[in-house]
């Protein structure tokens, strides 16, 4: 690990895909050893995905054979399950049915899971433009795609920040200009404020966004005891000073162009069909003033040290993702997303107690998961695009 002072989104890359990296290293738990995502919450994420791909196979003309592409696949546990749901719904591999033309792919840094169905192939890198028809997936995948942050200086210029990754250690480097200043001043003009974030990396104190109280709510919904407790994915504003009202120091952002050129690049493996990705997110006209960068360990949010020993991961300015992957695209909540696509939260009949006890337990417990699913505290406010390409996105029927 080099102890050389960098940009963040060069730390994060080693730490994160280089070698021994948090998410390459064979040995490691994958990401349900640190935290909890819809795929880990239920198996309907699962199944609401299995049926989003039946619409997109409707929408496509059910054509002899559909590709689903998950990128940032971890264990392969999301493919694994939509083929389960499938599988279950159709009643095997019958003539004409969808899992009998339905080629599966994960695209992970990580070698590939022991045991893993053998109907999916394990990839490194995404596949070649335009050599997919049907459904391209990626749950909570860009905000791992590694970002530069940078922070207003006094004067209320913005510079890039610079990390040790040793212990996540920050200081200001060199004003921003060219592609990324013309980002910033795009997708996300940074005013000033009115006084330093505690956190200012001007102090060369070690990163405090997971520790200050102040930096709103947990990214991600941990996993363990206390994963129900996450309060949800939008960050929210230190409290003090209003952001932008006086010229000074510690407005933060994050650089989202690599995450638009990496979405854009996965839609353009697309033919024909549906690009979908769900994250938490922000847009234009609430960005959040002070960053979103941290960390996660262990089901627990943590300061982002890049040393390799942790997830690093910030929100995604989902909004400028949509334009840099074409026309038409639709954006919407997660709670809006699963419940067209049948995800229920509301608690079965209490007549059901009396006649089939046992099914009114497991339909309670189904409808918890649901809830947590749709929590618009939680999970349910995470964002997913839905970028189509040669078709509409109103054919997959989902509404905002």
């Amino acid at each position: 690990m080099t102890n050389e002072w960098c940009g963040w989104r060069d730390a994060t890359e080693r730490a994160l895909y280089g070698p021994g990296g948090f998410y390459t290293r064979a040995d490691g738990p994958g990401p349900a050893g640190h935290f909890r995502t819809s795929v880990h919450a239920s198996r309907q994420y699962a199944g609401a995905v299995a049926r989003l791909l039946e619409r997109v196979d409707e929408a496509l003309g059910r054509p002899e054979r559909l590709d689903l592409l998950d990128i940032g696949a971890g264990r392969g546990e999301l493919l694994s399950g939509v083929l389960a749901a499938l599988d279950a719904g159709s009643g095997g591999r019958t003539a004409g049915a969808l899992p009998g033309r339905l080629r599966a792919y994960a695209v992970e840094k990580a070698p590939r899971p022991e045991g893993l169905d053998p109907r999916i192939t394990w990839l490194a890198e995404l596949p070649a433009p335009g050599t997919l028809t049907g459904l391209v997936f990626a749950n909570e995948w860009l905000d791992n795609v590694p970002v530069d942050v940078v922070e207003t200086d006094p004067e209320g210029v913005p510079r890039r920040v610079l990390v040790r990754p040793a212990d996540g250690a920050e200081r200001l480097g060199e004003p921003v200009t060219g592609e990324d200043a013309a980002w910033l001043a795009e997708w996300w003009p940074l005013g000033s404020a009115a006084d330093a974030s505690p956190g200012t990396a001007t102090s060369e104190a070690s990163s405090g966004a997971a520790s200050d109280a102040s930096s709103g709510p947990a990214s991600r919904a941990p996993s363990g005891p206390a994963a129900g407790a996450s309060s949800g994915p939008a960050a929210e504003a230190p409290s003090g000073p209003a952001f932008g009202t006086s010229p000074g120091a510690g407005a933060r952002a994050e650089i989202g162009r690599p995450r638009d050129a990496a979405w854009a690049r996965a839609v353009r493996t697309l033919r024909r069909g549906f690009a979908v990705t769900a994250d938490y997110a922000h847009v234009r006209e609430a960005r959040p003033p002070y960053g979103t960068l941290t960390g996660f360990r262990d089901g627990r949010e943590v300061a982002p040290v890049p040393d390799g020993g942790c997830d690093i991961t910030a929100h995604v300015a989902l909004d400028a993702c949509a334009a840099a992957g074409g026309t038409g695209a639709l954006l919407l909540t997660q709670r809006a997303a699963l419940r067209s696509l049948g995800v229920d939260g509301s608690r079965p009949p209490l007549a059901l107690a009396t006649t089939d006890p046992a099914a009114y337990l497991r339909a309670l417990g189904g409808a918890g998961e649901a809830a947590e699913l749709t929590d618009p505290g939680g999970l349910g406010a995470f964002h997913w695009l839905v970028q189509p390409v040669g078709a509409e996105a109103e054919a997959v029927r989902l509404s905002p």
